[in-house]
């Protein structure tokens, strides 16, 4: 790695925003990006737009640059990395819970896609993006409640504009098991199925409580929430657990066995599967990596 991606001021540090311990939050930035010594994850769905300069990613199964005016959506519950940035570079975008990302009105393939860890990029933005998503930013730091709300709407509005524009998928192969078009009816059951986990991930809940909070038979949530977003149910609330306990082991004198028991997981055993599946390393071993940094 270059020398000057080194320097304080350009490394992201684990811990240094609270996308990963808090999963069901919607979150819009604007900053300079920081270069990622090691890959992340988090339980939203991230859209970065490039204002300015360029970015690498390190995807879970591909590598992509982005160039200014670029805009990308992908799946941040599979680890990503920006390995790599020109020094100039800014971007802006959002932190976009799976509650609000299956409420969308986007092309069928996309949502099933992405989860499936494509990435879609769109060039088709203008200067209208830059004074919107700083204004957005704006909106919605100031804690007035009607401002934020116009902004999160307005820019969902601007999510759902790349359907009208030319985009692509990277890599850019078809699924092999592809998505028929889901109405519009399944996707809002999919996204009550989100809104429910996302309030009770912490507790002990099961396939039965998430279906019949919903309103359905636990073997249609089961079998509509993996084709949509090929992953099981369990395989979601892990996720948002592994998610809550990254942020709590970044803290200084966290304790893996208490970070366990606080993140859903019923065994300490349990947990460290869970998490060296996700992170390729141990609870331990990922808490020593972050403490270093």
């Amino acid at each position: 790695m270059a020398e000057s991606k080194l320097r304080d001021q350009s490394i992201w540090l684990p811990g240094a925003s609270t996308v990963e311990g808090a999963p069901n939050s919607l979150e819009i930035f604007h900053n300079s990006p920081k270069v990622m010594l090691s890959p992340h994850w988090h339980a939203q769905v991230e859209v970065n737009f490039i204002m300015r300069g360029w970015v690498h990613y390190k995807m879970a199964a591909h590598d992509i640059t982005l160039e200014a005016g670029d805009m990308c959506f992908f799946w941040g519950g599979l680890p990503h990395q920006m390995d790599d940035r020109s020094e100039d570079a800014v971007y802006a975008g959002v932190h976009l819970p799976l509650v609000h990302f299956f409420r969308l009105h986007l092309p069928a393939d996309v949502p099933h896609r992405l989860m499936l860890g494509a990435t879609l990029v769109t060039s088709a933005t203008d200067e209208a993006d830059h004074l919107d998503f700083r204004r957005w930013r704006e909106y919605w730091r100031s804690g007035d409640a009607p401002r934020t709300q116009h902004a999160v709407d307005e820019l969902l509005l601007r999510i759902e504009r790349v359907r009208f524009a030319p985009y692509r998928l990277v890599p850019d192969e078809g699924c092999a098991d592809s998505l028929a078009s889901l109405d519009q009816q399944s996707s809002g059951t999919v996204g009550r199925i989100c809104d429910f986990i996302n309030a009770h991930f912490l507790d002990d809940i099961e396939s039965v409580d998430i279906a019949a909070a919903v309103g359905i038979h636990p073997k249609y949530a089961m079998n509509l929430f993996r084709r949509t977003t090929g992953m099981t149910l369990s395989e979601y609330v892990n996720l948002l657990r592994l998610s809550y306990a990254q942020a709590k082991l970044m803290k200084e004198h966290a304790n893996v066995i208490d970070v366990a028991m606080e993140s859903g997981f019923g065994s300490l055993s349990a947990f460290n599967k869970s998490f060296r599946k996700l992170a390729g390393m141990s609870p331990s071993d990922f808490r020593k990596v972050s403490a270093v940094r």
